[in-house]
């Protein structure tokens, strides 16, 4: 089978085992719509499975397989490209990482998809020294908002395993001004992780932004924090906004 293959019989299996009242079940979840056949964890599986088992399936042809299924609007199209990715992982390169970033700009349309992203391959592209941070540093502008949140979400699990986290506050901090809530949340989650290994860096940073930066960065950065702590990171009142 060639790529166009297996994305037309997966795109066939998810129209076959359409489930609207699972879509129904989740789309409170997403603001911005949630367009899914509604297959359930074990369908996705299989189906991944399934593929994974074509005789001569190579790396090279899932990762041309998983620019046909990103494309697709439906949600469990990029799981399973995620997933057939993932398979592979022994045997990445950089080229791996190339089409990935190329998702972006195909067909990434939500956070779930975001951050499924980040912590099933960013992280360990990160562990394998297939990227470095500064290789992310394009996300950070980039017109896909879910890309410039995958710049920051990608971060927190390599950041764990660091000492020093300057680099990470040098790294986000052009984009402590973003205007999508998508990468104020995964800014701020980015942060919350950072504090609980370093509060007292973390809270210097954030002092820094307090008065300009979006709330909701410091709604999700502090959540951990206690009522008092939480307090002093509230917008003096003179600051509108």
């Amino acid at each position: 089978m060639n790529p166009e293959e297996i994305f037309n019989e997966t795109l066939e299996y998810g129209n076959q085992h359409a489930n609207p009242d699972l879509v129904a079940k989740y789309l409170k979840y997403f603001k911005e719509g949630y367009d899914a056949f509604g297959l359930n964890h074990e369908q996705v599986k299989g189906k991944t499975g399934e593929i994974l088992a074509i005789p001569g399936i190579t790396q090279k042809m899932i990762l041309e397989t998983s620019l046909l299924l990103v494309k697709s609007p439906k949600y469990e199209m990029t799981v399973i490209a995620i997933q057939l990715v993932r398979s592979f992982y022994r045997s990445w390169t950089t080229e791996t990482f190339r089409t990935v970033e190329q998702w972006f700009s195909l067909g990434i349309t939500n956070w779930a998809q975001t951050d499924y992203i980040c912590g099933e391959l960013m992280n360990l592209f990160f562990k394998a020294k297939l990227v470095s941070i500064g290789d992310l540093r394009p996300w950070r502008t980039a017109g896909n908002k879910f890309q410039r949140r995958a710049a920051a979400v990608s971060l927190i699990k390599p950041m764990k395993l660091s000492a020093d986290f300057k680099p990470y506050f040098d790294f986000i901090e052009p984009m402590m001004h973003d205007p999508a809530r998508e990468v104020h949340q995964g800014l701020g989650w980015l942060l919350r992780e950072m504090w609980k290994k370093q509060p007292a860096a973390t809270e210097a940073f954030l002092f820094r932004f307090k008065e300009t930066s979006p709330r909701l960065i410091f709604q999700y950065a502090t959540e951990k924090m206690t009522a008092e702590g939480k307090e002093r990171f509230r917008r003096s009142k003179m600051v509108k906004g």
